[in-house]
Protein backbone atom coordinates (compact mmCIF):
# COMPACT_ATOMS: atom_id res chain seq x y z
CA UNK A 1 0.00 0.00 0.00
CA UNK A 2 2.66 2.60 0.50
CA UNK A 3 4.51 1.47 -1.97
CA UNK A 4 1.55 2.21 -4.32
CA UNK A 5 1.35 5.76 -2.32
CA UNK A 6 4.62 6.74 -3.00
CA UNK A 7 4.83 5.82 -6.70
CA UNK A 8 1.31 8.11 -6.97
CA UNK A 9 3.33 10.48 -5.53
CA UNK A 10 6.55 10.33 -7.67
CA UNK A 11 4.13 10.14 -10.57
CA UNK A 12 1.86 13.31 -9.62
CA UNK A 13 5.67 15.63 -9.49
CA UNK A 14 6.38 14.33 -12.73
CA UNK A 15 3.18 15.31 -14.26
CA UNK A 16 3.47 18.67 -12.41
CA UNK A 17 6.63 18.98 -13.99
CA UNK A 18 5.96 18.22 -16.99
CA UNK A 19 2.90 20.51 -17.26
CA UNK A 20 5.53 23.49 -16.16
CA UNK A 21 7.80 22.94 -18.39
CA UNK A 22 5.30 22.80 -21.51
CA UNK A 23 3.64 26.35 -20.08
CA UNK A 24 7.04 27.59 -19.85
CA UNK A 25 7.69 26.51 -23.53
CA UNK A 26 4.64 28.61 -24.46
CA UNK A 27 6.06 31.19 -23.02
CA UNK A 28 9.34 31.64 -24.13
CA UNK A 29 7.73 30.97 -27.73
CA UNK A 30 5.17 33.87 -27.25
CA UNK A 31 7.93 36.34 -25.95
CA UNK A 32 10.13 35.37 -28.83
CA UNK A 33 7.41 36.03 -31.49
CA UNK A 34 6.17 39.23 -29.35
CA UNK A 35 10.54 40.38 -29.54
CA UNK A 36 9.74 40.08 -32.78
CA UNK A 37 6.91 42.09 -34.14
CA UNK A 38 4.67 38.95 -33.99
CA UNK A 39 2.19 40.15 -31.89
CA UNK A 40 -0.82 38.44 -33.47
CA UNK A 41 1.04 34.70 -33.88
CA UNK A 42 2.22 35.39 -30.00
CA UNK A 43 -1.37 35.73 -28.98
CA UNK A 44 -2.02 32.67 -30.95
CA UNK A 45 0.47 30.70 -29.20
CA UNK A 46 -1.05 31.69 -25.89
CA UNK A 47 -4.74 31.14 -26.98
CA UNK A 48 -4.05 27.82 -28.08
CA UNK A 49 -2.05 27.15 -25.12
CA UNK A 50 -4.91 28.69 -22.59
CA UNK A 51 -7.01 25.80 -24.25
CA UNK A 52 -5.01 23.18 -22.46
CA UNK A 53 -4.05 25.10 -19.59
CA UNK A 54 -5.63 27.93 -17.55
CA UNK A 55 -2.09 28.86 -16.23
CA UNK A 56 -2.42 32.59 -14.26
CA UNK A 57 1.10 32.88 -16.15
CA UNK A 58 -0.24 32.48 -19.90
CA UNK A 59 -3.05 35.10 -18.88
CA UNK A 60 -0.29 37.52 -17.76
CA UNK A 61 1.58 37.17 -20.79
CA UNK A 62 -1.33 37.87 -23.80
CA UNK A 63 -1.74 40.94 -21.63
CA UNK A 64 1.44 41.95 -21.73
CA UNK A 65 0.87 41.15 -25.31
CA UNK A 66 -2.46 42.79 -25.95
CA UNK A 67 -1.25 46.01 -24.01
CA UNK A 68 1.25 46.69 -26.42
CA UNK A 69 -1.43 46.84 -28.84
CA UNK A 70 -3.46 48.94 -27.07
CA UNK A 71 -6.33 46.41 -27.08
CA UNK A 72 -7.41 47.46 -22.77
CA UNK A 73 -10.21 45.59 -22.76
CA UNK A 74 -9.18 41.82 -23.65
CA UNK A 75 -5.70 42.56 -21.45
CA UNK A 76 -8.26 43.69 -18.51
CA UNK A 77 -10.18 40.79 -19.25
CA UNK A 78 -7.09 38.18 -19.19
CA UNK A 79 -5.75 40.13 -15.81
CA UNK A 80 -8.89 39.63 -14.21
CA UNK A 81 -8.66 36.11 -15.38
CA UNK A 82 -5.32 35.61 -13.49
CA UNK A 83 -6.30 37.44 -10.52
CA UNK A 84 -9.34 34.98 -10.05
CA UNK A 85 -6.48 32.14 -10.67
CA UNK A 86 -4.31 33.43 -8.30
CA UNK A 87 -5.32 36.85 -6.19
CA UNK A 88 -3.48 39.12 -6.72
CA UNK A 89 -0.88 38.11 -9.42
CA UNK A 90 -3.02 40.57 -12.33
CA UNK A 91 -2.90 43.69 -10.07
CA UNK A 92 0.02 45.31 -10.97
CA UNK A 93 -0.85 44.58 -14.54
CA UNK A 94 -4.62 46.37 -14.21
CA UNK A 95 -2.75 49.06 -12.75
CA UNK A 96 -0.47 49.75 -15.67
CA UNK A 97 -3.66 49.10 -18.28
CA UNK A 98 -5.53 51.92 -15.92
CA UNK A 99 -2.13 54.30 -16.23
CA UNK A 100 -2.39 53.75 -19.32
CA UNK A 101 -6.04 54.63 -20.23
CA UNK A 102 -5.51 57.73 -17.72
CA UNK A 103 -7.29 56.33 -14.87
CA UNK A 104 -4.83 57.43 -12.68
CA UNK A 105 -7.42 56.54 -9.48
CA UNK A 106 -8.04 53.35 -10.61
CA UNK A 107 -4.33 52.88 -11.25
CA UNK A 108 -3.73 53.75 -7.80
CA UNK A 109 -6.06 51.36 -6.70
CA UNK A 110 -4.86 48.14 -8.20
CA UNK A 111 -1.10 49.46 -7.29
CA UNK A 112 -2.33 49.36 -3.82
CA UNK A 113 -3.72 45.79 -4.44
CA UNK A 114 -0.66 44.62 -5.64
CA UNK A 115 1.04 46.27 -2.66
CA UNK A 116 -0.81 43.76 -0.12
CA UNK A 117 -0.44 40.44 -2.61
CA UNK A 118 2.22 38.00 -3.13
CA UNK A 119 3.10 40.03 -6.45
CA UNK A 120 5.09 43.30 -5.16
CA UNK A 121 7.21 44.92 -7.48
CA UNK A 122 10.07 46.64 -6.34
CA UNK A 123 9.48 50.49 -5.39
CA UNK A 124 12.91 50.93 -8.53
CA UNK A 125 10.86 48.91 -10.85
CA UNK A 126 7.66 51.09 -10.49
CA UNK A 127 9.42 54.29 -10.56
CA UNK A 128 10.87 53.10 -13.99
CA UNK A 129 7.99 51.71 -15.65
CA UNK A 130 7.02 53.94 -18.50
CA UNK A 131 2.92 53.15 -17.96
CA UNK A 132 3.33 55.72 -15.58
CA UNK A 133 5.56 58.05 -16.73
CA UNK A 134 2.39 60.59 -16.77
CA UNK A 135 1.62 60.18 -13.44
CA UNK A 136 4.48 61.81 -11.69
CA UNK A 137 2.63 65.15 -11.27
CA UNK A 138 -1.00 63.89 -10.04
CA UNK A 139 -1.72 64.11 -6.44
CA UNK A 140 -3.56 60.76 -6.53
CA UNK A 141 0.40 59.48 -7.27
CA UNK A 142 2.04 61.47 -4.84
CA UNK A 143 -0.38 60.54 -2.07
CA UNK A 144 0.23 57.14 -2.75
CA UNK A 145 3.95 57.39 -2.32
CA UNK A 146 3.48 59.27 1.01
CA UNK A 147 2.37 55.38 2.33
CA UNK A 148 5.70 53.25 3.63
CA UNK A 149 4.92 50.46 1.00
CA UNK A 150 8.24 48.76 1.89
CA UNK A 151 9.71 46.75 4.92
CA UNK A 152 13.33 48.18 5.70
CA UNK A 153 14.51 44.40 5.07
CA UNK A 154 13.21 44.68 1.75
CA UNK A 155 14.51 48.33 0.87
CA UNK A 156 17.89 46.92 2.34
CA UNK A 157 17.72 44.23 -0.75
CA UNK A 158 16.81 46.97 -3.00
CA UNK A 159 19.71 49.17 -1.79
CA UNK A 160 22.39 46.32 -1.78
CA UNK A 161 20.84 45.18 -4.89
CA UNK A 162 21.77 48.74 -6.72
CA UNK A 163 25.04 48.79 -4.65
CA UNK A 164 26.35 45.75 -6.57
CA UNK A 165 24.98 46.74 -10.19
CA UNK A 166 26.87 49.76 -9.89
CA UNK A 167 29.95 48.26 -8.93
CA UNK A 168 29.62 50.12 -5.22
CA UNK A 169 31.14 47.57 -2.90
CA UNK A 170 31.92 49.37 -0.26
CA UNK A 171 28.63 50.73 -0.22
CA UNK A 172 27.11 47.19 -0.28
CA UNK A 173 29.22 45.83 2.43
CA UNK A 174 28.05 49.00 4.69
CA UNK A 175 24.58 48.34 3.79
CA UNK A 176 24.71 44.89 4.42
CA UNK A 177 26.36 45.13 8.12
CA UNK A 178 23.48 47.35 8.65
CA UNK A 179 20.87 45.02 7.34
CA UNK A 180 22.47 41.79 9.21
CA UNK A 181 22.19 44.40 13.23
CA UNK A 182 18.16 44.81 11.71
CA UNK A 183 17.40 41.75 10.65
CA UNK A 184 19.93 38.98 12.15
CA UNK A 185 19.69 35.29 10.45
CA UNK A 186 16.74 35.82 8.26
CA UNK A 187 16.61 35.06 4.96
CA UNK A 188 16.87 38.50 3.84
CA UNK A 189 20.25 39.19 4.80
CA UNK A 190 21.50 35.53 3.24
CA UNK A 191 20.35 36.42 0.51
CA UNK A 192 22.14 39.68 0.16
CA UNK A 193 25.55 38.42 2.25
CA UNK A 194 25.12 36.44 -1.10
CA UNK A 195 25.30 39.61 -3.66
CA UNK A 196 28.01 41.34 -1.33
CA UNK A 197 30.44 37.75 -1.62
CA UNK A 198 29.28 37.39 -5.48
CA UNK A 199 30.76 40.67 -6.01
CA UNK A 200 33.35 40.60 -3.70
CA UNK A 201 34.81 36.93 -6.38
CA UNK A 202 34.02 35.02 -2.74
CA UNK A 203 32.00 32.77 -4.91
CA UNK A 204 32.24 29.68 -3.17
CA UNK A 205 31.03 31.44 0.58
CA UNK A 206 28.06 32.94 -1.84
CA UNK A 207 26.66 29.31 -3.01
CA UNK A 208 27.26 27.92 0.45
CA UNK A 209 24.43 30.81 1.75
CA UNK A 210 22.73 30.37 -1.48
CA UNK A 211 22.48 26.32 -0.82
CA UNK A 212 21.61 26.75 2.71
CA UNK A 213 18.94 29.24 1.59
CA UNK A 214 17.38 26.55 -1.01
CA UNK A 215 17.52 24.10 1.54
CA UNK A 216 13.54 25.36 2.51
CA UNK A 217 12.89 26.89 -0.93
CA UNK A 218 13.99 24.22 -3.35
CA UNK A 219 11.96 26.39 -6.60
CA UNK A 220 13.13 29.74 -5.43
CA UNK A 221 13.63 31.16 -9.44
CA UNK A 222 15.71 34.13 -7.46
CA UNK A 223 17.86 31.78 -5.37
CA UNK A 224 18.42 29.30 -8.38
CA UNK A 225 19.69 31.80 -10.43
CA UNK A 226 22.10 33.41 -8.10
CA UNK A 227 23.02 29.99 -7.06
CA UNK A 228 23.74 29.12 -10.92
CA UNK A 229 25.82 33.03 -11.51
CA UNK A 230 28.33 32.15 -8.58
CA UNK A 231 28.59 28.33 -9.51
CA UNK A 232 29.98 29.49 -13.24
CA UNK A 233 31.90 32.30 -11.58
CA UNK A 234 33.46 29.75 -9.46
CA UNK A 235 34.68 27.51 -12.22
CA UNK A 236 32.03 24.84 -10.92
CA UNK A 237 30.36 24.59 -14.16
CA UNK A 238 29.05 21.30 -13.36
CA UNK A 239 27.42 22.61 -10.60
CA UNK A 240 26.33 25.24 -12.84
CA UNK A 241 24.71 23.35 -15.62
CA UNK A 242 22.21 21.63 -12.96
CA UNK A 243 21.14 24.27 -11.63
CA UNK A 244 20.51 25.79 -14.63
CA UNK A 245 18.28 22.23 -15.31
CA UNK A 246 16.97 22.83 -11.98
CA UNK A 247 15.22 26.17 -12.64
CA UNK A 248 14.09 25.13 -16.28
CA UNK A 249 12.26 22.05 -14.41
CA UNK A 250 10.61 24.66 -12.64
CA UNK A 251 8.82 26.26 -15.71
CA UNK A 252 10.54 29.22 -15.47
CA UNK A 253 9.98 30.92 -18.94
CA UNK A 254 13.47 32.96 -19.98
CA UNK A 255 15.43 31.46 -22.72
CA UNK A 256 18.39 32.84 -21.99
CA UNK A 257 19.01 29.77 -19.46
CA UNK A 258 19.23 27.73 -22.56
CA UNK A 259 22.59 29.42 -23.65
CA UNK A 260 23.90 29.74 -20.08
CA UNK A 261 23.64 26.27 -19.61
CA UNK A 262 24.67 25.71 -22.78
CA UNK A 263 28.23 27.33 -22.27
CA UNK A 264 28.01 25.16 -19.35
CA UNK A 265 27.97 21.93 -20.89
CA UNK A 266 30.60 23.00 -23.56
CA UNK A 267 32.98 23.78 -20.71
CA UNK A 268 32.06 20.36 -19.58
CA UNK A 269 32.61 18.68 -22.53
CA UNK A 270 28.94 17.93 -23.22
CA UNK A 271 28.89 19.10 -26.75
CA UNK A 272 25.38 16.93 -27.73
CA UNK A 273 23.56 18.54 -24.46
CA UNK A 274 24.90 22.06 -25.59
CA UNK A 275 23.66 21.77 -29.02
CA UNK A 276 20.61 20.51 -28.27
CA UNK A 277 20.32 23.80 -25.67
CA UNK A 278 21.34 26.13 -28.66
CA UNK A 279 18.98 24.68 -31.40
CA UNK A 280 16.39 24.76 -28.89
CA UNK A 281 16.97 28.50 -28.32
CA UNK A 282 17.74 29.25 -32.13
CA UNK A 283 14.42 27.87 -32.53
CA UNK A 284 12.59 31.39 -31.07
CA UNK A 285 15.69 33.43 -31.98
CA UNK A 286 17.09 32.15 -35.26
CA UNK A 287 19.25 35.37 -36.13
CA UNK A 288 20.69 35.78 -32.74
CA UNK A 289 24.26 36.76 -33.05
CA UNK A 290 25.37 35.31 -29.10
CA UNK A 291 23.63 31.62 -30.28
CA UNK A 292 24.89 31.43 -33.46
CA UNK A 293 28.55 31.78 -31.92
CA UNK A 294 28.00 29.91 -29.51
CA UNK A 295 26.54 26.93 -32.06
CA UNK A 296 29.80 27.20 -33.78
CA UNK A 297 32.11 27.04 -30.88
CA UNK A 298 30.68 23.97 -30.31
CA UNK A 299 30.90 22.23 -33.52
CA UNK A 300 34.09 23.35 -34.04
CA UNK A 301 34.82 21.39 -30.45
CA UNK A 302 33.38 18.67 -31.53
CA UNK A 303 35.79 18.41 -34.42
CA UNK A 304 33.40 19.35 -37.02
CA UNK A 305 34.54 22.06 -38.63
CA UNK A 306 33.04 22.24 -41.67
CA UNK A 307 29.78 22.63 -39.58
CA UNK A 308 31.51 25.35 -37.43
CA UNK A 309 32.25 27.27 -40.43
CA UNK A 310 28.48 27.24 -41.77
CA UNK A 311 27.55 28.73 -38.40
CA UNK A 312 30.02 31.50 -38.75
CA UNK A 313 29.10 32.13 -42.26
CA UNK A 314 25.72 32.68 -41.12
CA UNK A 315 26.72 34.90 -38.79
CA UNK A 316 28.52 37.15 -40.95
CA UNK A 317 25.74 37.60 -43.34
CA UNK A 318 23.18 38.66 -40.81
CA UNK A 319 26.22 40.50 -39.09
CA UNK A 320 28.25 41.99 -41.57
CA UNK A 321 29.79 44.96 -39.87
CA UNK A 322 30.11 42.74 -36.26
CA UNK A 323 34.17 42.48 -36.06
CA UNK A 324 33.57 39.88 -33.64
CA UNK A 325 32.05 37.41 -36.44
CA UNK A 326 35.05 37.70 -38.98
CA UNK A 327 37.39 36.96 -35.83
CA UNK A 328 34.94 34.10 -35.25
CA UNK A 329 35.72 32.65 -38.92
CA UNK A 330 39.14 33.30 -38.98
CA UNK A 331 39.83 31.36 -35.38
CA UNK A 332 38.24 28.39 -37.34
CA UNK A 333 40.32 28.83 -40.40
CA UNK A 334 43.01 28.96 -38.13
CA UNK A 335 42.21 25.40 -36.41
CA UNK A 336 42.06 23.91 -39.25
CA UNK A 337 44.96 25.65 -40.89
CA UNK A 338 43.68 27.42 -43.86
CA UNK A 339 46.35 30.60 -42.78
CA UNK A 340 44.98 32.88 -45.96
CA UNK A 341 41.50 32.66 -45.25
CA UNK A 342 42.68 33.10 -41.79
CA UNK A 343 44.47 36.41 -42.46
CA UNK A 344 41.74 37.81 -44.87
CA UNK A 345 39.30 37.33 -41.79
CA UNK A 346 41.40 38.66 -39.46
CA UNK A 347 42.36 41.61 -41.40
CA UNK A 348 38.70 42.65 -41.69
CA UNK A 349 38.18 41.84 -38.30
CA UNK A 350 41.13 44.65 -37.61
CA UNK A 351 39.45 46.98 -39.73
CA UNK A 352 36.66 47.26 -37.86
CA UNK A 353 37.92 46.95 -34.43
CA UNK A 354 41.80 47.74 -34.91
CA UNK A 355 42.54 47.01 -30.94
CA UNK A 356 42.07 43.57 -30.23
CA UNK A 357 45.59 42.56 -29.31
CA UNK A 358 44.42 38.75 -29.60
CA UNK A 359 43.21 39.33 -33.80
CA UNK A 360 46.88 40.77 -34.20
CA UNK A 361 48.75 37.81 -32.70
CA UNK A 362 46.10 35.09 -34.15
CA UNK A 363 46.82 37.22 -37.71
CA UNK A 364 50.78 37.22 -36.73
CA UNK A 365 50.82 33.53 -36.37
CA UNK A 366 49.20 32.95 -39.79
CA UNK A 367 51.49 34.98 -41.29
CA UNK A 368 54.25 33.15 -39.99
CA UNK A 369 53.13 29.73 -41.10
CA UNK A 370 52.63 31.70 -45.04
CA UNK A 371 56.02 32.60 -44.75
CA UNK A 372 55.72 36.15 -44.11
CA UNK A 373 57.73 36.82 -41.19
CA UNK A 374 58.59 40.74 -41.57
CA UNK A 375 54.72 41.11 -41.60
CA UNK A 376 54.44 38.76 -38.86
CA UNK A 377 56.97 40.48 -36.54
CA UNK A 378 55.11 43.49 -37.18
CA UNK A 379 51.78 42.33 -35.92
CA UNK A 380 53.13 40.75 -32.78
CA UNK A 381 54.75 43.83 -32.23
CA UNK A 382 51.18 45.26 -32.20
CA UNK A 383 49.41 42.90 -30.32
CA UNK A 384 52.43 43.56 -27.33
CA UNK A 385 51.91 47.32 -27.51
CA UNK A 386 48.45 46.46 -27.14
CA UNK A 387 48.97 43.90 -23.95
CA UNK A 388 49.02 40.43 -25.48
CA UNK A 389 52.16 39.53 -23.24
CA UNK A 390 52.18 35.84 -25.40
CA UNK A 391 53.42 38.13 -28.28
CA UNK A 392 57.03 38.69 -26.52
CA UNK A 393 57.46 34.75 -27.46
CA UNK A 394 56.83 35.04 -30.99
CA UNK A 395 58.88 38.60 -31.16
CA UNK A 396 61.84 36.81 -29.57
CA UNK A 397 61.82 33.49 -31.32
CA UNK A 398 61.52 34.95 -34.89
CA UNK A 399 62.20 38.97 -35.11
CA UNK A 400 65.29 39.56 -33.52
CA UNK A 401 68.25 38.71 -35.45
Amino acid sequence: MMKTIITIFFTGLICISASGQQTADYLMKARALSTGGKYDQAVKVLSDALSNSADQRLYLERAEILLAQRSYPEAIADLNEANRISPGSGEYGLARVYALKGDVTTSVYHLGLSMNSGSKHPEKEIMLDPAFNNMDNRPEWRQFWKKEWYSGAEKGISDIEYYVKAGKNEDAGSALEELKTSYPGTDAVKYADALVKISAGKYNDAVSNLTDLLGDSQGNEKYLSLLARAQSMSGNTAGASETYTRLLNTGFPEASLLLQRAECYRKTGENDKAMKDVDQYLELYPDDRTAISLAGRIASMSGDNLKALDYYNRNLKLHPNDPACYMERGNSYFVSKSWDWAIDDYSMSLDLSPSNADVWLNKGIALLNTGKVEDACHDFKKALRLGNKKASEYISGNCIK
